[in-house]
């Protein structure tokens, strides 16, 4: 990940991501040795050291994330809350967040809002059937600045986590920005943020 994250201490998360590591080098070697065994079939035990995996990397990119929204906005616990309540429901949602790089010329503006960033604001937005729950949500600073945003797609072909139109605005715009979009799938409940034309899993049900 390019995007700086000086404000944080990366000495607690690199000892976890070590200690996962280290104990998924040790299943995949015992893995090894049960090859030798004959009429074992291993499918089960490759479905967990990916799962694992997955676990690993997402716990990281929570762990970024967190240090990326920390300086720019004060109430970003609320916003982890309401991504993880949204993944859950699987309600989907987008949410632009904007840092050192003005956002207003490169959204289609939608409904201004002008209020604080809350949890329970955030989920009703995002409702399903609410009027402003297509579209994105800009917040800046600790406001939500206007919802039912039209963000840029992305072009990027061959990243098989771009799919829908959600996960390609959430690229788009962090193509063209340092904003840090986040994107739940309604389809799947699976939570991304996308940073410098990357998209990368937070939250997988």
């Amino acid at each position: 990940m390019s995007t700086t994250a000086n404000n944080c201490d990366f000495s607690p998360m690199k000892k976890i991501i070590k200690e996962d590591i280290q104990q998924m080098i040790e299943n995949l070697g015992a893995l090894i040795e049960i090859l030798d065994q004959d009429g074992d079939c291993l499918l089960g035990d490759f479905e967990k050291v990916k799962k694992n995996f997955q676990h690993i990397e997402s716990s990281a990119a929570t762990f970024y994330l967190n240090c990326y929204l920390s300086p720019y906005i004060e109430r970003y616990t609320d916003l982890s809350l309401s991504i993880r309540s949204l993944s859950d429901r699987r309600h989907g949602a987008l949410i632009a967040v904007e840092r050192s790089d003005p956002l207003d010329s490169l959204l289609q503006p939608g409904i201004p809002i002008g209020a604080p960033i809350t949890h329970s604001l955030l989920e009703s937005i995002f409702y399903p059937g609410s009027p402003l729950h297509d579209g994105a949500v800009h917040i800046k600073a600790n406001q939500i600045v206007s919802a039912k945003n039209i963000l840029p797609l992305t072009g990027a072909q061959g990243n098989d986590r771009i799919t829908g139109t959600r996960h390609r605005a959430a690229v788009g715009l962090s193509e063209l920005s340092d904003a840090i979009v986040l994107v739940v799938s309604e389809e799947t409940g699976k939570a991304s943020f996308a940073s410098k034309g990357q998209l990368y899993s937070v939250i997988s049900p």
